[in-house]
């Protein structure tokens, strides 16, 4: 097991899986998991009873003030029927081939994300997956581009590109409760001596910190299946967007946050979320995999280092909103962008560790 860069991400060999071409979507998990087992029966039973945040709000593509409104209250808002069933076909398909892709490298489902957990963007050398058409598609959706311009109070956001992750049955654990935002950090690998920055903020007088701002960063995760309490659904806890408390660890964590789960929400919603807000994965002990792709996007007066990404092919598709809030992301005419994978796709960072790697 090596340790690598900032000393926070873990790396393990995976092996090849060449019987994946053979599997469906919904059967690639469970991978040295018994489903079957007492003990996932008396924790499916729990979840049935006891998982999803009561009385959530899901509005629909025209409720645009409302969505803003809730978007601001809890952190998140989920938008039903942004996708038609077109759309939905297209993304879902472009979801099962990248997958199928991912699993070829990883036998034992050891994830990038802890075991049977994966983010699609990670996992690629671009660190997104919008040289996808299907990713691309989303970035201007009428259905959700008035909800992102009402929450930057412009039309003047960009994308930073977009990924998403997915969690397959006999995900059994849950990831840890995160932030995907943090002020600037420069971190020095000891073996080369190169510093490398994470995050862009800080406030040199030391009174303010990234939580202290107007929403700098929206992430938009699609939900390819229908969210339920079995399946993996996403926990957010509302209202933690601006919080300086730390955030508890999976044994400090009070049993309500584990069940603060994004569901019951249909397939072809847009959960839109603050990504500072706490949030993380749920076990998936369902017969099906649960995947989000998602685009994220910048407020027109927040920055941060972006990765050439797109295709001038795809980018040339594009309506003309999404081509502007694309400008920062695509490549030059004739430039090539490696769209592989990243060694062991990426290894896992330790915030996402609920077990020791195996």
């Amino acid at each position: 097991m090596a340790k690598v860069e900032n000393k926070t991400v873990i790396s393990v060999k995976l092996s090849d899986d060449s019987e994946v071409i053979n599997l469906s979507l919904n059967e690639l998990g469970w991978v040295g998991v018994d489903r079957d087992s007492a003990e996932f029966k008396k924790k499916r039973q729990y979840l049935s009873a006891n998982n999803g945040i009561e009385g959530l709000e899901i509005v629909v593509p025209e409720e645009v003030e409302r969505a803003t409104r809730i978007f601001y209250r809890d952190g998140f808002v989920v938008v039903r029927d942004v996708l038609d069933t077109d759309q939905l076909d297209k993304i879902r398909h472009g979801c099962d081939r990248v997958i199928h892709k991912m699993m070829t490298l990883d036998k034992e489902r050891i994830g990038n994300r802890g075991s049977h957990r994966y983010s699609f963007g990670s996992a690629s050398r671009s660190g997104h997956q919008v040289h996808h058409p299907e990713w691309a598609m989303l970035i201007d959706l009428p259905t959700v581009t008035p909800i992102l311009t009402s929450i930057f109070d412009s039309n003047d956001y960009i994308t930073r590109g977009g990924g998403g992750d997915f969690c397959l049955p006999g995900a059994i654990d849950y990831q840890p409760l995160h932030s995907d935002m943090g002020d600037r950090r420069v971190f020095k690998n000891k073996e080369t001596g190169k510093e490398f920055i994470v995050g862009s903020f800080k406030d040199p007088s030391g009174r303010l910190n990234y939580r202290d701002l107007p929403c700098p960063y929206v992430c938009c995760n699609f939900l390819m299946v229908d969210f339920d309490k079995l399946n993996g659904p996403t926990r957010q806890i509302p209202g933690t967007q601006h919080s300086h408390e730390n955030i508890p660890d999976l044994e400090e964590e009070p049993e309500w946050m584990k069940l603060s789960t994004v569901c019951p929400a249909p397939a072809g919603s847009v959960l839109i979320r603050d990504p500072r807000a706490w949030h993380g994965g749920t076990p998936n002990l369902s017969k099906e995999v649960r995947a989000i792709p998602n685009i994220e996007y910048y407020a027109p007066w927040f920055r941060e280092p972006m990765s050439i990404s797109m295709p001038r092919e795809i980018y040339n598709g594009l309506s003309q909103h999404g081509q502007w809030i694309s400008r920062y992301i695509v490549a030059g005419q004739g430039e090539e962008i490696d769209t592989g994978f990243r060694k062991n796709l990426g290894g896992t960072p330790l915030t996402s560790q609920s077990r020791p790697v195996r």
